[in-house]
Order: C-alpha cells, then structure tokens, then sequence
C-alpha cells in the first residue's frame, strides 16, 4: 500500500485519524500480512510528484513533475527483487497485488498496466484519475494487459466535483478497462467525499474483492507498501512500521 503513515495508527496519519488497518485485519482474522511506508513529504508537491506518472500542471497546484514511473522502476527491479531474495515469497505474477488511494490510486492504477507483467490485480480507492487523463486513457487503450487482471476502484459520489468533468472521467475510465477484458469491480459510494473515513469503508470490500481471486489459496497473504527510493534499506522499513518481520517466512502472497 501506498501512504504507509495513514494506515495504522492515528498518532501518525496526516490529519490524525488512520485507516485503523492492523485492528481490521486482526478482528476479521484476514490473513494479510502488512507492511506500508509513509510517503515523500516534502513541501514541493513531493508526494504528488512521487505518486505521479506523469507531469501536469493544476492551478491550486503548480507545476508538478512526474515520478511515478521512477518510483515504480525503482520499485519493480530493486525493492521487490531485494524482498524475494529476502523472505520466502510467491514472487510470481499471480501472487502480486497493489494498493492505493487517491494518488496513491492512481498510482495502483498505472502500476497494474503499465506493469501488468509484474502485478495481477490491484485496489484504486478513489483514484486521481483528474491527472492528465488523455495520457491515462492513452496508457488504458495500450497497455499490453493480461486476461487474469483483476481490479477494484471506487469513487465518492460528493468528491465526484471536486474537479471539474469529474464524473465523466470517471465514467469513461470504467468504460475503458471494461472494454480491455479486466475483470473490475467499480463502485460509486452513496455520498462518500475524499476523506480517510470513506478510504477506511472501502477496505474491506477491496480486500475481500482482490483475496477472493485466489482462489482455493489458504495460506497468508502479505501486503507490502512502496517506499520512498533511497530513504531506508528494507529492514528498516519494514521495522518502522512494526511489522513481524520473522513471520513473513511463512507468507505466500505479497499485495506491494
């Protein structure tokens, strides 16, 4: 999962309520595994930086530089790899997933396409789908994507206007990864707005809609978070977010 600092503990989410992950997976006995790692914070729109794969420029915003797909190199080739060398994982495609909201979505989003080869299925939890969305629809319409790949994206009906044509993106984006053959579950949230709450509902619906995929799989699942490039080595995020890191010997599905 993407923004690791919002999904455990309210002490460290950025407006001081989490997505209370941990005691959701340990009340519903889901057998997940979860290690998340916070993103860029720096003040120059780093995190939208780091969590764009291209470069826009909005009004309120600037000029943003798109890093995403430094990120997800980054990610694929030296983060994943160094994990499976690691631990003992499923590294195949089958068995790899990703997870976001809202940059952090879109993010999601653009991974399962652009590298596709890498992950099988992924959440989008209200997806930036406003970023540059001829490129997204260009990236939709190409993207070399595989008959097994399965998504779950969601969207607010009341943060549907917080950007101008909204709804019609949104829209037009369903209708696009339905006419590629992914296997999508898309949900529109009865008065739902961008906020942690409403991410916090969506869970364990994505969840149960990505781990149902797998199926006859009885063993634990492992959910990983992409890390800031170059901030920490492995062990070191992972420890952070306080993960039992001598458990994940015994996972076999990591959900990055």
């Amino acid at each position: 999962m993407f923004d690791g600092h919002n999904v455990f503990f309210d002490s460290d989410a950025t407006y001081g309520k989490s997505w209370g992950l941990g005691e959701f997976l340990d009340a519903f006995e889901v057998p997940l595994i979860v290690a998340a790692v916070e993103c860029n914070h720096h003040p120059d729109n780093g995190r939208l930086s780091e969590y764009s794969p291209y470069t826009f420029y909005e009004p309120d915003l600037g000029h943003v530089t798109g890093r995403g797909k430094i990120t997800m190199d980054w990610f694929v080739n030296t983060f994943k790899p160094s994990i499976d060398r690691r631990f003992r994982t499923l590294p195949d495609r089958q068995h790899t997933f990703i997870a976001g909201s809202s940059m952090g979505g879109l993010m999601s989003l653009y991974a399962l396409l652009e590298y596709n080869h890498v992950f099988s299925r992924a959440a989008a939890l209200s997806p930036s789908l406003w970023v540059t969305p001829e490129r997204l629809a260009r990236l939709v319409r190409g993207a070399e994507v595989r008959s097994d790949t399965v998504l779950y994206m969601d969207y607010g009906s009341r943060e549907l206007g917080n950007h101008e044509l909204m709804q019609g993106q949104f829209a037009r984006v369903t209708g696009q990864l339905l006419n590629r053959g992914i296997k999508l579950t898309c949900r529109i949230v009865p008065g739902g707005v961008h906020d942690v709450d409403d991410h916090v509902g969506g869970v364990d619906i994505a969840i149960d809609r990505i781990l149902n995929v797998v199926a006859g799989i009885q063993q634990k699942y492992v959910l990983q978070a992409v890390p800031v490039a170059g901030h920490h080595g492995v062990g070191d995020l992972l420890a952070e977010v306080g993960v039992n890191i001598v458990g994940i010997k015994d996972c076999d599905v990591f959900l990055f």
